[in-house]
């Protein structure tokens, strides 16, 4: 018979407790257990206390435990040593159990059992049921395009859950994600450390926002326009040059940046105040458009796609509710969620997943 090592015994316990049984009391007990107590502990001498109180018997223990006879005995003499009781006796009915014995059988039996549902049971989560709080780390232009739809299936399909949002940026996440600050990200992300999961969820594009009138609303923006008129820009870290810069720089031009944020929601109340452009991810137009009255135009630049993505640690790969929680946000940002919601307007997106920090 397998040994199983004390420690992960009172592990796997305390997993149970906290999981299991919600109240204050019940976790206290666990910080108070003396882990000197059960130094040099064997589970399966528990086990084999229990078989043999059942059995009654060395032999048919033994047999029960597909173990030879003198290893039970050998168990037994080391249990009588532990609990300095005789625990079995004999006489003429067999092997009868001292009260100590059965205080021992009485309180051991339930406690081995939630030890092997810890051991074996595989851990699941019920939306519909479940109580939990995530920690969510959004941009805000994801913030803006993925939590109403996001928050409209949790209010349905999980009501007991609750999500606190917070802000990151891709220069961020890996360190909030380090801290457990939040418990995934979802966003343009370069990369990270070797602990870092990303799952990409979808391929999107930039698109050129303004107020009416700034530009002929069924025209082609060309190239010409898009530089001589001055743009807003969004830089997590205060610098006025971005993607575009580069891709302009490339042929030979540039723009005028008067304006930057880290945040996208800053951007549509003054675009109906200036005569400016935004490049923003294409989820943001028809909101914008919706909500603020803009209008959006296809850039006159080449842009590559970026890939969004959800980002947790690798430590959370086993989490069955934040697995869930990945799936849900997949769903929502799948093409056809995003057509129902009316945030599918540039074309199809190519194949190319280049991911991009600020436009």
């Amino acid at each position: 018979m397998e040994r199983v090592p004390w420690r992960w015994v009172a592990k796997g316990v305390g997993r149970m407790i906290q999981s299991r049984f919600t109240s204050r009391k019940s976790i206290d007990l666990m910080s108070h257990i003396r882990e000197r107590d059960f130094r040099g502990m064997d589970l399966n001498l528990l086990v084999t206390l229990l078989v043999l109180l059942r059995e009654k018997s060395v032999s048919k223990a033994a047999a029960c435990l597909h173990l030879g006879q003198p290893a039970i005995s050998g168990a037994l003499s080391r249990l009588r040593a532990l609990f300095k009781d005789e625990l079995l006796v004999r006489s003429q009915g067999g092997m009868q159990p001292t009260p100590r014995a059965l205080e021992l059988q009485a309180a051991l039996a339930p406690a081995l059992e939630l030890i092997q549902a810890v051991v074996s049971d595989t851990p699941v989560f019920d939306p519909a049921t479940a109580t939990r709080t995530f920690l969510l780390g959004l941009p805000d232009w994801v913030d803006i395009w993925l939590l109403s739809p996001l928050l409209a299936i949790l209010h349905r399909e999980a009501p007991g859950v609750r999500v606190a949002v917070v802000a990151t940026d891709p220069f961020r996440v890996s360190d909030m994600l380090m801290r457990e600050d939040m418990d995934l990200a979802v966003g343009a992300f370069a990369g990270g450390p070797s602990w870092q999961r990303q799952r990409p969820l979808c391929s999107m594009r930039f698109c050129c926002v303004h107020r009416p009138g700034v530009l002929r609303e069924r025209a082609r923006l060309t190239v010409k326009q898009y530089t001589e008129l001055p743009h807003l820009l969004v830089s997590y870290r205060g610098a006025f040059q971005g993607t575009v810069d580069e891709a302009l720089e490339k042929l030979g031009q540039e723009r005028k940046v008067a304006y930057t944020s880290p945040r996208f929601s800053s951007l549509p109340r003054v675009l109906q105040q200036v005569p400016a452009l935004a490049t923003v991810p294409e989820v943001l137009a028809p909101v914008w458009e919706r909500d603020f009255g803009l209008v959006s135009h296809r850039l006159p630049l080449d842009l590559p796609p970026f890939t969004v993505s959800i980002a947790h640690h690798a430590t959370r790969d086993k989490d069955p509710a934040l697995q869930w929680l990945c799936g849900v946000i997949e769903s929502v940002a799948s093409p056809s969620s995003r057509a129902r919601h009316g945030a599918d307007t540039a074309a199809s997106p190519s194949p190319l997943k280049v991911p991009q920090r600020r436009s």
